[in-house]
């Protein structure tokens, strides 16, 4: 059955008429190939020139884009010159003025412990103190 089909379709190809310009003939216009308007432009061009190119190299095409890269790039550079300002800051400050720094700092911790403790508590408790001190305001008015 295929077999048949196969031979259909050879007799219909030669029934089928050929194109005259594969026989060279002076007379006749050989047609040509239509060009791809983005294909023949010069920037597409430029671009799979330097595809091709970095594909040689063996770069890839980066997975993150551009603003990315710019972004993560800017931050690096603030957090490298902050540590290069506290390494300098360091190196400037005699022994001296470091003493002075460990006992400001020591004791600013032991102040703030107690603020802490304050802080840490509900805060409908610390209403409650705030209700105290003025029922108590008012009630020494009264006496006067």
């Amino acid at each position: 059955m295929y077999s048949e089909i196969q031979r259909e379709r050879a007799d219909i190809g030669g029934l089928m008429a050929r194109p005259e310009y594969r026989e060279w003939n002076p007379e006749l216009i050989k047609p040509k190939k239509l060009l791809n308007p983005v294909k023949a432009s010069r920037s597409h061009q430029e671009l799979h020139r330097e595809l091709l190119m970095n594909h040689r190299r063996g770069l890839g095409v980066d997975s993150k884009p551009e603003l990315q890269r710019v972004l993560e790039h800017r931050r690096r550079n603030q957090l490298i010159k902050k540590k290069k300002e506290e390494l300098e800051a360091k190196r400037l400050q005699c022994p001296f003025e470091q003493e002075l720094l460990r006992r400001q700092q020591r004791l600013n911790q032991l102040e703030k412990p107690p603020e802490k403790e304050e802080d840490h508590a509900p805060e409908f408790i610390k209403v409650r103190e705030n209700l105290r001190r003025i029922a108590t305001l008012t009630s020494e008015e009264r006496v006067l």
